[in-house]
């Protein structure tokens, strides 16, 4: 069994496999412009962050009934669950899929049928986070978190992200102040394609509990001296990384460095049907590429326990923390 960990930053959406996308098309009667499955991976090859985008919501078209979430949820879990995922906290995008005609109910009813289960089928315990997206108005977000109101017994709390460029976090201000306001969890993505002014507007304007990503604080000292005062979540995505182009190979990445210098970080695999590989798939790849021991790796994993929404049930979380320390790595 893999190392126990949790998941903090992962796009539901982005676990669409291209076997399932096949599938979920012709249950809705939908033809994909690919002759298979083999050509849909292919097409997983991206130069940046919007080259994804453009065919991440263009796939997403394959959702449509509550089923359709469900099983995506569910594959998900099955995975993670394999490669020694306890807690998942899972983003999903309503404005997405608001914009395709699909309710709001539609998608939370669907993938709650399988998170509401999760802890009995898989053992993973979960959490759902509601993102917006940056690149549509503010309005938009303030829309859809007052859409969303019937459903936060199920959303534990709110995320930003999408294509980051010319988008900063001070934008969303007053859909955050709201969101607070309703006592949800906020994070957002920040610095990976902006610079790390976004983390500082993330933490300072929005009051974000977590960053995700935050790859680029690396290049201002005195932001990482204040996430490592403040103890400030990073929820890193080397694969993903890799993927677009933010670092050009992953023994580029400056995740040993980040934890050298005392950040709280911790590995996530943000789209993983798209950047080739679950969380298990990214702690492998970390340790071989850029040399992390057992100690490293157990960091990783304890950091991922603390830094995830379970102030709730710390009884919860302090189990997962004893399987961290008890892990035996081979």
């Amino acid at each position: 069994m893999p190392v126990p960990k949790a998941e903090l930053h992962l796009h539901i959406e982005g676990t669409l496999e291209p076997e399932l996308a096949f599938e979920l098309a012709a249950r809705n009667g939908l033809a994909l412009p690919w002759a298979g499955t083999e050509a849909l991976r292919e097409a997983y090859r991206f130069e940046d962050l919007q080259s994804f985008l453009d065919l991440y919501y263009a796939l997403m078209a394959v959702l449509r009934t509550e089923r359709d979430f469900e099983d995506l949820a569910d594959a998900y879990l099955a995975r993670a669950a394999a490669q020694g995922v306890r807690h998942a906290e899972i983003f999903f995008d309503p404005q997405a899929h608001l914009a395709r005609g699909v309710p709001l109910d539609t998608v939370v009813d669907g993938l709650w049928r399988a998170l509401g289960r999760s802890e009995e089928r898989h053992g993973v315990s979960t959490r759902l986070i509601m993102c917006f997206l940056r690149d549509e108005p503010a309005a938009s977000a303030l829309a859809t978190l007052e859409a969303a109101r019937p459903h936060l017994d199920r959303i534990t709390g709110v995320g930003l992200d999408s294509a980051e460029a010319g988008h900063p976090p001070s934008t969303f201000r007053e859909v955050y102040e709201a969101a607070a306001a309703l006592g949800l969890r906020r994070v957002a993505h920040a610095g990976e394609e902006g610079p790390p002014e976004y983390i500082t507007e993330a933490l300072d304007v929005l009051g974000v509990e977590r960053v995700d990503h935050g790859l680029r604080c690396v290049e201002d000292p005195a932001l990482v001296a204040r996430l490592v005062r403040e103890r400030v979540p990073l929820t890193l995505c080397p694969l993903s990384n890799v993927r677009l182009r933010a670092v050009d190979t992953l023994a580029d990445h400056p995740l040993p460095a980040m934890l050298d210098a005392g950040l709280m970080c911790t590995v996530n695999s943000d789209d993983p049907a798209y950047f080739g590989g679950y969380v298990g798939d990214t702690f492998d790849a970390v340790a071989e590429t850029l040399g992390l021991g057992p100690e490293r790796l157990r960091d990783l994993a304890r950091n991922s326990f603390l830094a995830a929404f379970l102030d709730d049930d710390e009884e919860r979380r302090a189990r997962y923390l004893a399987e961290v320390e008890t892990y035996a790595f081979d």
